[in-house]
């Protein structure tokens, strides 16, 4: 089992349906493909509710698909992590991916 290392925590309108361990863009939605998010969202959360939202830390993240050990991560349209290629980094991979749904620990700093 995987654990995570929250260093900093905050809370946000949620603007959309948002999943556990997805990430989350700063307008309270899911994280846009290839855009900085906010953070990943700690508990799912419905549209009007506060998500809990860790910004900071080793963060558990879920997976669109494989992904190496110390890959820089960036968001898809679904705000799972996929390996960065044009888009803006969220952190970088502390486990490997194997398929979609897999949970990671990303390391981030934002």
């Amino acid at each position: 089992m995987k654990t995570q290392q929250i260093l900093l925590t905050t809370s946000i309108l949620a603007t959309a349906a948002l999943s556990r361990m997805r990430l989350v863009g700063f307008n309270g939605g899911v994280c846009a493909a290839g855009a900085k998010a906010l953070g990943t969202c700690e508990a799912t959360t419905s549209v009007g509710e506060q998500a809990p939202v860790n910004m900071a830390g080793a963060l558990l993240v879920e997976a669109a698909g494989p992904i190496t050990v110390g890959a820089e991560v960036e968001s898809d349209a679904n705000g799972c992590a996929v390996a960065k290629t044009t888009g803006i980094s969220n952190g970088w991979a502390m486990d490997a991916a194997t398929a979609a749904g897999d949970v990671i620990r990303v390391a981030r700093g934002i």
